[in-house]
């Protein structure tokens, strides 16, 4: 009996340890939009060939997509045929559990193979918008469409560039947001049961970048830190007012999800903009924003930006750079795989090549230490944007309408 019980704690120990570990990706960069996952266990380094291959799922349309992953499924999207489809897949084999058409596929802007806007999974209902400005809300188990909205048509959505829509919706609560951009306000909360409009922020009407809403609370205040082609700002969750705002220019396409760390934010964008600390403040019951540095350290084009302990990773051009947040000074940059998008686990950097490759690089702040590296097998011709997504000690890498599951778990 003493034997039994003892084996039988090492197996509730084994589930309990596996359990926390488990880290779902509910929405783009993950739970907290910072690029990070919380799972441990990882293996610290891949082999000549890379980690091993579970499965591949193909005919899954083109996309430019980062899927989302939760509880053991897959969501994504893609264009098939004359359609645009959300889709969702059982995380263990690939298989397709359903999938719904939400709209004609849109050729009417660059880069028009397929959607980039992650899915945001909140519950049972499943967030999208496609790139011609069609919010849907889904339930997640079946893919029935709830309510449908349009950016443009009925709120007065405009962008910035040509692209299309490319932003992950924001939970928070009972609110639905985004960024519409345009003359009737650039953020926008509805109730996310209904599809009903709560606020839209009328006194910032920039024209919507490509970033993300990022959830904060400075000085006990809860805001929204909207990053446009044109400014930073802070909005108020309960009523759409502009907190704060600063003025920082950006260049064509404005893609990155700003970095928030207590009173501070930093941005960074491409096409030569560079990177951006700011501070907010609060005296008098009134905020303000006061530049600390701009820089060219980083110019991170679209893939994304990570913070770990005091440090910054992203791609600038061909460069992986480290930079200390506080000053802006960079502590070293490496060509790598080239220019890609980042993830972040268990002490590692995944960087993927919009080329193809893809590495695992120790974030160590003093040097660039690479663990393996690894060519993706039956590459498209189009450039991998999609983001890695870590989930569940997987690594998940779409590229059009192929996606592939490794295993990474140690």
């Amino acid at each position: 009996m003493i034997r039994f019980n003892c084996f039988a704690i090492l197996i509730l120990c084994s589930l309990s340890n596996l359990q926390e570990s488990r880290a779902d990706w509910p929405q783009f960069r993950g739970a907290n939009r910072d690029g990070i996952s919380t799972e441990t266990g990882l293996v610290k380094s891949w082999p000549a060939g890379g980690p091993p291959l579970v499965w591949k799922a193909t005919g899954l349309g083109g996309s430019y997509i980062t899927p989302s992953v939760v509880n053991g499924v897959i969501y994504g999207g893609g264009y098939r045929g004359g359609n645009e489809v959300v889709w969702a897949l059982d995380a263990s084999t690939g298989k397709e559990i359903w999938s719904t058409s939400i709209a004609p596929a849109n050729h009417d802007f660059n880069f028009d193979e397929g959607p980039r806007s992650t899915p945001t999974i909140d519950g049972e209902l499943m967030f999208t918008l496609s790139g011609a400005g069609e919010l849907n809300c889904l339930n997640n188990k079946s893919g029935k469409v709830i309510w449908t909205r349009n950016l443009k048509k009925d709120f007065g959505g405009k962008m910035m560039s040509g692209w299309g829509y490319s932003e992950s919706p924001l939970v928070d609560g009972s609110k639905l947001l985004c960024m519409p951009g345009g003359s009737k306000g650039t953020v926008l909360a509805l109730n996310k049961k209904t599809g009903k409009a709560i606020w839209q922020s009328s006194h910032l009407t920039d024209e919507a970048a490509y970033t993300c809403l990022v959830k904060a609370e400075i000085q006990n205040v809860p805001q929204y830190i909207a990053f446009t082609g044109r400014s930073l700002s802070g909005i108020s969750s309960g009523t759409g007012e502009v907190l704060w705002s600063a003025a920082r220019k950006g260049r064509t396409a404005v893609v990155p999800t700003p970095i928030v760390d207590g009173n501070r934010i930093w941005v960074t964008s491409g096409y030569n903009a560079g990177c951006n600390l700011f501070e907010v403040s609060k005296l008098g019951g009134k905020f303000s924003a006061k530049e600390i540095y701009a820089d060219k350290g980083i110019k991170n084009h679209h893939g994304g930006a990570i913070k770990v302990g005091e440090h910054i990773y992203a791609s600038s051009g061909v460069y992986i750079v480290c930079m200390e947040m506080k000053t802006g000074k960079v502590a070293w940059k490496e060509r790598s795989v080239g220019k890609g998008a980042l993830g972040y686990a268990d002490g590692h950097l995944y960087l993927r090549s919009e080329k193809g490759p893809i590495a695992l690089i120790e974030a160590n702040p003093e040097k660039y230490v690479e663990k393996g590296r690894f060519d993706q097998p039956d590459r498209s011709k189009e450039k991998s944007w999609p983001h890695p997504v870590i989930s569940d000690g997987r690594l998940y890498l779409l590229d059009m309408d192929i996606l592939l599951s490794y295993n990474v778990k140690q």
